[in-house]
């Protein structure tokens, strides 16, 4: 009896021991998480250009500022804003540079420029499917409008899911809208019908105009800016949620804002400034694997008549030729130790 059970033991173990194998083998082949994409925002409305009105960048210009971001920055990776207007000269410039592109498809209230963006959106996110890894219907665009154009930002994502466009979907917004503009944050209209969340998240301006968060100085930021991907990864289980845009002013030098709800300063510009926000919240991110969009590429002049002194003193590289940048800004985990 005993050499019978043996038998049977020893049978069943020659039977499930190549299936155990492959199985192993499977898990072994796994392919690997893609790593965390650590961008810049870049837009060519430098100098005196505007995108409000006059003539709009070339194509030689967006070359040429692209080449100072692979010579003078470690980005490998940008978001940009927009697809018309000579917009779309950037795809085949970074395409040919090695550079992976966020595309952000710009929605506001002209319906028949939305549905030009739509178009081009979705020919270049053919045209370019390993340039163009992510994709967004619009940015702030609830900032801007509330829930007015809910249905033109509904209409863009239901676009690019009958054109079976590869990369996956979402559309931008500050981290207050994310969360429904409530706390505990909430899910919005959205949350079943992206892929991915990106989320923009600003203390200075928080600093100017929220009563939730009023004060948070250049050393918090980076907390800050995790704490509010958290509330928003709580919110939305199983969602990619990725900070879009990040940064702090570094002009005028010294200078403070004043929150219109306690008059507290809470923020003082200074590349000193800029360089800690950026560095400790790439740092961060590393840490945890997520991916994050420093704001932006380079300084734009016309944002001082949109957002005031501070506006036109974002850019990681200066504004005008030669466009000096900040240096050291990427961070890479560091590898866990064996013991």
């Amino acid at each position: 009896m005993k050499q019978i059970l043996f038998s049977l033991v020893l049978a069943s173990m020659l039977m499930t021991s190549p299936l155990a194998l492959a199985r192993g083998q499977q898990a072994a082949q796994k392919p690997a998480q893609p790593a965390p994409l650590q961008c810049v925002a870049f837009s060519p409305y430098v100098g005196q250009l505007n995108p409000d009105y006059g003539p709009p960048p070339s194509k030689a210009q967006i070359e040429q500022l692209l080449d100072v971001l692979v010579k003078k920055t470690p980005f490998r990776c940008i978001m940009t804003y927009g697809v018309l207007n000579g917009l779309d000269a950037t795809f085949a410039a970074t395409e040919a540079r090695g550079i992976k592109v966020i595309a952000i498809l710009w929605i506001d209230k002209d319906i028949e420029v939305n549905s030009a963006s739509i178009s081009k959106g979705i020919a270049l996110a053919r045209t370019y499917p390993k340039t163009i890894v992510k994709l967004s219907c619009g940015s702030e665009v609830r900032t801007r409008h509330g829930n007015a154009l809910d249905s033109e930002i509904t209409r863009c994502i239901n676009a690019m899911r009958e054109a079976k466009i590869a990369q996956p979907v979402t559309t931008i917004d500050t981290w207050w809208e994310w969360c429904n503009r409530a706390t505990p944050c909430q899910q919005t209209v959205f949350a079943n019908s992206v892929d991915w969340i990106g989320i923009n998240i600003f203390p200075w301006w928080e600093n100017m105009y929220a009563d939730l968060f009023p004060c948070t100085p250049a050393e918090k930021a980076a907390d800050f800016h995790l704490a509010r991907i958290e509330d928003v990864r709580r919110a939305y289980p199983g969602k990619d949620v990725i900070v879009t845009e990040f940064g702090w002013p570094y002009a005028p030098e010294g200078a403070t804002e004043t929150n219109v709800h306690t008059g507290e300063h809470c923020g003082i510009a200074s590349r000193k400034n800029q360089a800690l926000v950026i560095r400790s919240t790439l740092k961060k991110l590393a840490e945890k694997q997520w991916s994050g969009v420093v704001f932006e590429a380079i300084s734009e002049n016309w944002k001082s008549s949109h957002e005031g002194q501070f506006g036109g003193s974002w850019g990681i590289c200066s504004g005008e030729p030669p466009h000096e940048c900040l240096t050291d800004l990427t961070a890479q985990p560091q590898k866990n130790k064996r013991h």
